[in-house]
Order: structure tokens, then C-alpha cells, then sequence
């Protein structure tokens, strides 16, 4: 692509640079230039415009743009339409964005004119929302360029992990005293959220085995466990249930702030989530991140959990400042 002032009797058929004001109002950047555009700005007294031209095996901005999408966007997205050599990736309905990262790194080293930003991974969408948008900085690209992207994306290295499970029962063990079930309802809207329906609350006593016997009976896709008093350690009461149960315990705590006393387990096939008590207020916290992606059918293991340290620190706590921020 070529760039730069060319006089208007050369103007014809390349691509305005920049928006110029002509007796009719404005010819706007982008404008593939036609005869009438270059009398306007003959009466507009101008004899040079800014233009770009491409060159043989040059592809316009629009239509890189769609071919790119079109190479990284898997399922789950729809694509918009092609506009100033940019096309946004949109959620189909809820759900978690799942990113081929290396495919992505690789697509953005080939040329700084063609670029792809996205979300991070692993975020929460809604319907509608943007994971990603292919943006052509400049009017045209190389073809050879293009190619080589499309190719680097592969398949689907965008793509939207929808909802799989559709039940959970949330189990709330009391204390003298205590919180009860307050956060219900942000438990609740976290299901919600994600097409999943909290079908049952259960309070029981702050012991193992009313705990053990509820968790027995909950029935559902998913099994979240909000204990009246913080799960300290790995045998306190609601980890030392579920091996009750039958169940493993494959991580208790994570590197996040808020969320440090979450729990992870397994209890017959049926994933069990031990929350924080953070998780009783709708502010983001660690036990999102690892609903969300349980909730849609990705596996979360004990190093995923451990990675999460990592931009894991989500909020100060005022009232704490203490050691992080001495006063």
C-alpha cells in the first residue's frame, strides 16, 4: 500500500486518508475516492489529497478484516459486519471465552497492521457481549501477510464455552449466631447468570455429618457448600465432609483477594465448591472465577487454581489494612 499526497487528477479510485470538508458537508475517511468526489474537492479549492492505494496483492481493510474473523472465530461467536476495517466478535449468549493464546501472539507478531485484542481468558460473557475485535490499522495489507495470519489462527481460536450444567443445591451450615443464608440470592444471580437454577437451599448444622448427609441427598448438576464459620484447613468441617461422602478434595485455597478459602472437590462425578465467604456479596471474588468455568464444562484443576495468583489480587480491603498496607 501506497500512502500519501497524491494531486487530485491522480485521486481517483484510492482511499481518502483523512475527512475533508467540501460544499455538501463531508467526504470521511475511508472513502473510496469516485469522479464526483474529485470535483467536490475541486470546488473545495484543493489540487492535492492524502490517499492510500493499494498495490497488486494488496486486501482492502474490509475485507481482511471478515477473512481473519472467519479464520479465528470458533463456536459460540457471531461475527459483525466488516466497518472501517474492523469486525467484532460477539458472544451467542452466556458463557466463558476460551482463547487459543500462542495462535493469538503468533497472528499479532506477522504485522502491526493486523491486530486482534480480545478479553482476557477465561471471562464471563453475556449475550451480546465482545470477546474479541479484528482491527486492520491500516487502509489495506499485504495479501502474503493476510494469509499467513489466517493460517497462524488456525480454527476456532476464539471461542465461547456455553453453559453445560443447569442445577445447583447450595448447602449452608449454621452457627449460633452466624450469617445464616445471607448471600443466597448473590449465589442465586451467579447461577443465574449462566442459564443455572438454584433449585434448592439446605441449612444444617455446622457439623460434618449433617453436612455429610446433605451433601448425600442434594441431587444436582453442581453442589455449593457456604459454611456458617470459615473453612480454615483442609480437615475442617466441610472439606472433611465431603470425603465423608465419598468425594475428593483436589485443592483448598487459592492465590486470589478476595476468595482465599474457596475449596474444590469432587464428590461422585458432581463438582463441589466450597465458597469463600466472600461469595455472599454480588462484587467479583475468586469463587467466580472457578464457578464460571465449572458451570460451563471446563476443568479446573489444582495448577489452574494455582495459576490464578497471577492479576489475582481483584480488590483492597479498607478495613484490612493491615499487613499488605501498614497506615
Amino acid at each position: 500500500m501506497k500512502f500519501g499526497p497524491v494531486p487530485l487528477a491522480e485521486a481517483e479510485g484510492a482511499v481518502l486518508a483523512h475527512s475533508v470538508a467540501v460544499a455538501s458537508g463531508r467526504l470521511r475517511k475511508g472513502r473510496v475516492l469516485t469522479t464526483q468526489d474529485i470535483a467536490a474537492l475541486q470546488e473545495a479549492a484543493l489540487d492535492v489529497v492524502i490517499v492510500a492505494r493499494l498495490e497488486p496483492g494488496d486486501v482492502d481493510e474490509n475485507t481482511a478484516a471478515q477473512r481473519l474473523a472467519e479464520a479465528v472465530a470458533g463456536p459460540g461467536l457471531r461475527l459483525s459486519t466488516a466497518f472501517t476495517g474492523r469486525v467484532n466478535l460477539l458472544a451467542e449468549g452466556p458463557g466463558v471465552s476460551v482463547l487459543d493464546v500462542a495462535a493469538l501472539e503468533a497472528v499479532n507478531a506477522i504485522d502491526p497492521m493486523i491486530t486482534i485484542a480480545t478479553v482476557p481468558p477465561y471471562q464471563q460473557m453475556r449475550d451480546g457481549g465482545m470477546v474479541a475485535t479484528i482491527k486492520m490499522i491500516s487502509y489495506a495489507v499485504a495479501g502474503a501477510h493476510l494469509e499467513a495470519a489466517c493460517t497462524a489462527a488456525g480454527q476456532g481460536a476464539i471461542r465461547l464455552a456455553a453453559p453445560q450444567l443447569k442445577t445447583a443445591t447450595l448447602i449452608v451450615t449454621d452457627i449460633p449466631k452466624g450469617p445464616g443464608d445471607k448471600g443466597r440470592m448473590a449465589i442465586a444471580a451467579r447461577l443465574e447468570a449462566l442459564n443455572a437454577t438454584l433449585e434448592k437451599t439446605v441449612v444444617v448444622p455446622h457439623e460434618a455429618g449433617a453436612l455429610d448427609a446433605a451433601l448425600r441427598a442434594a441431587g444436582t448438576d453442581l453442589v455449593l457448600i457456604l459454611t456458617g464459620s470459615a473453612t480454615s484447613d483442609i480437615d475442617d468441617v466441610a472439606p472433611s465432609a465431603v470425603r465423608a461422602a465419598g468425594g475428593v478434595v483436589h485443592r483448598f485455597g487459592m492465590p486470589v483477594d478476595p476468595g482465599n478459602l474457596l475449596f474444590l472437590a469432587d464428590l461422585n462425578g458432581v463438582p463441589v465448591i466450597g465458597l469463600p465467604g466472600c461469595a455472599r456479596a454480588p462484587a467479583l471474588n475468586g469463587a467466580d472465577w472457578v464457578l464460571s468455568r465449572i458451570l460451563c464444562g471446563l476443568p479446573v484443576s489444582a495448577g489452574d487454581i494455582a495459576g490464578m495468583g497471577v492479576g489475582g489480587l481483584l480488590k483492597e480491603i479498607p478495613t484490612r489494612p493491615q499487613p499488605r498496607r501498614p497506615r
